[in-house]
């Protein structure tokens, strides 16, 4: 029996007791482990108190919360059984010297648990990299989850070939080789993940969608702002406060629209027409020019197109007992210029940008007349006001120029 100095005197003792060797070797062995659980659950808190002391100190002297978030993601903590745990590296073979296949178990169990206190360290580390960069400005967009979760992917794929490793004594590279025959199957299993690192990759490079990107995905039912971009799903939160989940890789596999420029830009655009029926579009004569002349907004417009004409037509000779001679006004043409000036004197419009009222071809319904023009304020309440008080303005002004909004007919009844 290949005895220990400091195992040997309890052995000897029970012995003398009238304890048989076997039960003396067991009972020795069991003494042993308690008081090795006793030492090292000691050691492990003292440590803990003694790292948290530390940590509480330097955290108060640091300017950055790096520290701070580490201790929120129990970073010092899981350093605190690093110690104790190479403790029990030491004293489990002097407790189990008798019991070989015993301490062959609880060494293979102690490197199994050193592992897994690696991968826990490293999750931690890279959580509290992940919450830092997060109060960074120039991160806060960035897909920090992705990348995170990749190497959390390596790192326990890594660490599980390590257990198998040591579970089945086998060198690490045999593992390896192995992987090799099962990459297909491996590709299989791990196809979303492999197309969403890929995506991810390419949207940040590409900077296609960032973390507060309104983004909008028919597709997918999605028009919201961006909360979230993972490995594997972007999540979208909706205007109707739902969460729509689309999976990372469809970002650069299918079309969608992300509204970053008009938020970035000067203004958010209004294009919307309304449609008049074609019947009442004529030629303007004096008298209607005279009445229209007290709009104020097309008064002096009125006055110089006017003059010019007469100027033409009276330096031509024109016949004018028929309208269609000659140069002439036309409803429609003169009401398209209101609109025109009605917005450019609007305050809420970005005089800055495009603004146009054009005429889109006929429809079987009349003719449609677009308004293209930016509002100042792109919240999308205050621009919903904007847009709905500006056709308001316009539809009541309709019939001034002799002009009808086309609806559908109503039936009556009796």
């Amino acid at each position: 029996m290949n005895n220990k100095e400091w195992g040997h005197a309890l052995y000897n003792f029970l012995v003398q007791q009238g304890v048989s060797t076997d039960y003396a070797a067991y009972i020795n062995a069991g003494i042993l482990l308690l008081l090795l659980f006793i030492v090292v659950g000691v050691l492990d808190y003292v440590t803990w108190k003694v790292i948290r002391y530390l940590s509480a100190r330097f955290a108060k002297r640091t300017k950055t919360n790096f520290d701070n978030l580490a201790v929120t993601n129990r970073l010092p903590r899981f350093l605190a059984h690093i110690l104790p745990l190479a403790l029990a590296f030491k004293l489990v073979p002097l407790a189990l010297y008798d019991f070989a296949f015993a301490e062959l178990i609880a060494v293979k169990l102690l490197e199994v648990l050193t592992v897994l206190l690696i991968l826990r360290l490293i999750r931690s580390l890279l959580r509290t990299v992940h919450d830092y960069l997060r109060t960074l400005p120039r991160y806060r967009d960035k897909p920090i989850d992705s990348y995170i979760q990749v190497f959390m992917i390596f790192a326990w794929a890594a660490g599980l070939m390590t257990i198998l490793a040591i579970v089945t004594d086998t060198q690490i590279w045999k593992f390896l080789t192995g992987l090799g025959a099962l990459s297909a199957v491996l590709l299989l299993i791990f196809k979303d993940t492999i197309l969403g690192f890929v995506a991810s990759i390419q949207v940040s490079i590409n900077d296609m969608v960032r973390i507060g990107d309104w983004i909008t995905f028919e597709k997918y039912g999605a028009d919201g702002d961006v909360i979230e971009i993972n490995l594997a799903t972007v999540k979208v939160q909706n205007f109707d406060k739902t969460i729509t989940t689309i999976p990372t890789y469809a970002l650069i596999s299918d079309s969608f629209k992300n509204w970053r420029g008009m938020q970035n830009s000067g203004g958010r655009r209004i294009k919307r027409a309304l449609i008049l029926r074609q019947q009442n579009i004529k030629f303007l004569t004096k008298a209607d020019v005279d009445q229209l002349r007290k709009i104020g907004l097309i008064t002096e417009y009125l006055n110089d197109r006017q003059s010019k004409i007469t100027a033409f037509n009276d330096g031509n000779h024109i016949d004018k007992s028929l309208l269609i001679n000659g140069r002439n006004l036309t409803n429609i043409g003169v009401f398209r210029k209101y609109i025109e000036s009605y917005l450019e004197s609007h305050s809420a419009i970005n005089g800055e940008m495009i603004l146009m009222t054009r005429q889109l071809p006929p429809t079987p319904q009349g003719i449609p007349l677009e308004i293209y023009a930016f509002s100042s304020d792109k919240r999308w309440q205050n621009y919903e006001y904007i847009m709905a008080d500006i056709f308001d303005h316009i539809l009541a002004a309709v019939p001034y120029f002799k002009l009808e909004v086309f609806e559908l007919p109503t039936s009556i009844k009796p």
